[in-house]
């Protein structure tokens, strides 16, 4: 039975330690990926944001261009979100959802839509995609710190298997020196 639970704990190790450096490598080649892709953008930080003039090349600056994208949609709309703006401009020149009420395009004979409304569309997309990025990178670096936990569970666990396992005449024979240099009274 001692063999049996010695094989089992040095097999669990195993499986550890490799899971471990699994998560270490999809980590770091997660990271890198993230980076490669946002700098193959060159995307650049504008004077308003955090980031002014400075390429845009990790998570944390995709998350904070994508707020500055937000503020600038919002102020292009005068603080209003997707929805609460009209489908339509209407033939004042205001937006609507009224379709009669709308303006009609001479060219195509349909109502004119509020270009604002589809700048959010863009604005939503560019957004959610450097948010994705952000939220990439961090997962990446969970499975650095997860694989590294598993690493040290992996050697830990190797450690007390070799130990706590080992033949009880190797552990006599280790302790021997030990209490030989004990002064007895």
């Amino acid at each position: 039975m001692r063999k049996l639970f010695q094989y089992g704990g040095i097999a669990a190790s195993i499986v550890l330690i490799a899971f471990g450096i699994g998560a270490i490598y999809m980590g770091v080649d997660g990271r890198s990926t993230v980076r490669s892709d946002l700098a193959r953008e060159q995307i650049v930080g504008t004077e308003d944001s955090t980031i002014p003039g400075q390429k845009v090349d990790t998570g944390s600056e995709a998350q904070a261009f994508a707020a500055v994208i937000r503020k600038h949609t919002l102020e292009a709309t005068g603080g209003q979100t997707y929805a609460q703006m009209g489908r339509f401009i209407g033939k004042d020149g205001k937006p609507t959802s009224d379709e009669k009420a709308a303006a009609i395009n001479k060219e195509t004979g349909k109502p004119v839509e509020n270009g604002l409304r589809n700048m959010w569309i863009n604005a939503t997309a560019l957004s959610t995609a450097l948010n994705t990025a952000y939220f990439a990178e961090s997962v990446a670096t969970f499975a650095i710190v997860m694989g590294i936990a598993l690493l040290l569970a992996g050697l830990g666990f190797g450690v007390l298997t070799f130990r706590a396992l080992a033949p009880a005449q190797a552990r006599k024979e280790e302790r021997a020196p030990a209490m030989a240099a004990v002064p007895t009274a």
